[in-house]
């Protein structure tokens, strides 16, 4: 069965500086997919190669059997949407509004949003639990509404597939529980996510397999929970870590510090 996403012997340099060698990597449809590693190992690249927003040096990236840059950009977007690290609106739009810009890809540039487009950004506001939101200024919610704004601004996109950078970061621990208990909803659903992270926790939270990444390659790639282990953490980040499973078989990953006497 040909793969979701298929992505054959890429890499990528920044002015002659090679940031990604050789990644061979396939997704499939419905899984989750984490992507782990410090800073600078190459995961944002690798996403924006991954839905066409950079060119590789060498190697293809195929959605569905097609090569992605072959792929017309209307139609990407319709099946694919990328939810970024960062993002500041610069005018007040509604959070409605905001999510409403996802039925873009559905219209001609002279269209307007019609009634099935306004139902379809309702429902995807109610889906994420943010109908609430609906007439804020989306400027000035908190960080994690405003993700979750974007999540539901690629539901109504019609999108099967997410791609999202570092989605809990800069979030508390609050919004980033509630992020996750989303993407593991929708997951379940059937969507496709990939995603990266700081955060061994998250990817075992919600990930079905976890890529880690060193210096443009791939160093382990796996089943989350198999993959994600002391051996491979100490290896990725240079950290001695201890893993423990609990009672209700959650596996959590905990620095092993001695500060204050604790052992």
């Amino acid at each position: 069965m040909t793969a979701l996403i298929d992505i054959q012997q890429l890499s990528f340099s920044y002015h002659r500086r090679e940031v990604l060698t050789g990644i061979d990597l396939s997704v499939s449809e419905g899984s989750v997919l984490a992507l782990l590693g410090p800073n600078g190992s190459g995961k944002t690249t690798l996403l924006k190669l991954m839905i066409g927003l950079l060119k590789p040096a060498r190697g293809k990236v195929y959605m569905k059997g097609l090569d992605i840059h072959a792929i017309p950009q209307r139609e990407l977007a319709r099946q694919v949407a990328y939810v970024p690290q960062v993002h500041k609106e610069a005018f007040a739009y509604r959070v409605f509004d905001v999510v409403l810009m996802g039925r873009m890809p559905h219209k001609s540039f002279f269209s307007r949003y019609g009634r099935a487009d306004r139902k379809i950004a309702a429902e995807a506001l109610e889906k994420l639990g943010i109908k609430h939101l609906t007439e804020r200024p989306y400027t000035e919610v908190s960080g994690g509404e405003r993700q979750l704004t974007l999540i539901a601004r690629a539901l109504a996109q019609g999108a099967r597939i997410f791609v999202m950078d570092e989605p809990t970061n800069g979030l508390d621990y609050g919004n980033q529980v509630r992020l996750l208990e989303r993407l593991k909803a929708l997951s379940a659903d059937g969507y496709t996510f990939v995603f990266s992270t700081h955060h061994p926790d998250h990817a075992m939270a919600v990930a079905d397999r976890v890529v880690m990444m060193r210096k443009g390659v791939i160093a382990h790639d796996g089943v989350v929970h198999e993959t994600v282990n002391q051996a491979s953490l100490m290896d990725l980040y240079n950290v001695d870590v201890r893993m423990y499973t609990l009672e209700e078989g959650v596996c959590v990953c905990v620095p092993a510090l001695r500060l204050c006497g604790f052992k």
